[in-house]
């Protein structure tokens, strides 16, 4: 199958492109490298053995996205784009709906007019809010509290409508959880601009002594060690999600949705305590005052990807912190 991936060259989109790659899939990658690496191509095509064509734009060019979805002959999109931030998010509400929401409507209209109405969603548990109960399962309401996580409600929404209207449309939301963790070659994984806005990246980068120590925010909470808790996942069980959504929806018309997570949580000591026995290594920790916003408790129930898609994350906590440090390590050295 000729599968498009906006956004292809970023942290998730990579990875995923290598399992469809290895499950006999051609994949095309469409990027505009706000948030990722023109060296990731060149690393992805060490792992996987041959290059994959990518053209590098944005997702609100839609004349540019039609040319594309008509010369590669695109039979199918992973919708993997957008700007996802939370604080910068609620700095720039702006630019997250008009990246996320408006860049989602112009690859709508060129899938529309190629007649290509199939698509893998790359949403988000942030459209749950603040837990009501726990485990999270998808019937959970969905009260998204911040620009960014509203921005993937409201792209849920249009592809909700949108299938409505029209049932040739093929169409999954996949909603996941903390994604951590990089490709066993430990050629690419994730590699944000700037100062890292998840907990592992954050703790490698404490680790490499690029910054001076890890902040945790609050160890009050009514959890077992006082820090939060959150669903890791790690990413290459997260990509074989997608492969497996993919397969779904071929036989599945309209719109199913489906959590993507480990389906248990980890405190952020936890966490840190993990990392620093896998990787021989001391991280130097800093106790702050509570963000506000943040919920004690965030993990996710998983029985429907399990019975639906025939999926289910397999590695462990220690796999994402050993498979972090090794493509930090990695990627350190390639830039010195």
């Amino acid at each position: 199958m000729n599968i498009l991936l906006t956004g292809g060259a970023g942290y998730i989109g990579s990875h995923a492109a290598v399992v469809l790659c290895a499950a006999g899939h051609n994949v095309v990658i469409l990027d505009n490298f706000c948030n990722s690496q023109h060296s990731v191509l060149d690393r992805l095509t060490k792992i996987v053995g041959k290059p994959m064509p990518c053209i590098e734009g944005d997702i609100r060019d839609t004349l540019l996205l039609e040319k594309v979805l008509k010369d590669y002959k695109i039979e199918t999109v992973m919708h993997f784009a957008g700007l996802k931030a939370v604080g910068e998010s609620v700095q720039n509400p702006l630019d997250y709906f008009d990246n996320n929401v408006g860049g989602t409507i112009s690859l709508l209209h060129a899938m529309r007019s190629n007649n290509v109405k199939s698509m893998v969603f790359s949403s988000s548990a942030t459209v749950y809010g603040m837990p009501n109960y726990l485990p999270l399962d998808e019937a959970h309401p969905t009260q998204a509290k911040n620009p960014y996580g509203r921005s993937k409600l409201h792209i849920e929404e249009i592809l909700t409508d949108l299938a409505a209207s029209d049932p040739a449309w093929h169409i999954s939301f996949l909603r996941y959880f903390n994604p951590v963790g990089a490709h066993e070659s430990g050629l690419i994984g994730e590699d944000p601009n700037g100062i890292p806005n998840n907990l592992v990246p954050y703790i490698a980068q404490v680790a490499l002594g690029r910054l001076p120590h890890l902040n945790v925010y609050g160890d009050d909470y009514p959890t077992a060690d006082g820090s939060g808790v959150r669903d890791y996942i790690h990413v290459m069980d997260l990509a074989e999600g997608h492969l497996a959504a993919l397969n779904y929806i071929q036989q599945q018309p309209g719109v199913c949705v489906f959590n993507l997570g480990s389906g248990k949580g980890s405190s952020v000591f936890e966490v840190v305590k993990v990392f620093e026995n896998e990787n021989a290594s001391s991280i130097p920790l800093k106790v702050t005052m509570r963000r506000i916003g943040d919920v004690s408790e965030c993990y996710a129930k998983v029985d429907k990807a399990n019975i639906h898609l025939n999926w289910k994350a397999t590695r462990t906590l220690q796999d994402m912190c050993r498979s972090t440090w090794n493509f930090q390590k990695n990627h350190k050295c390639a830039n010195q």
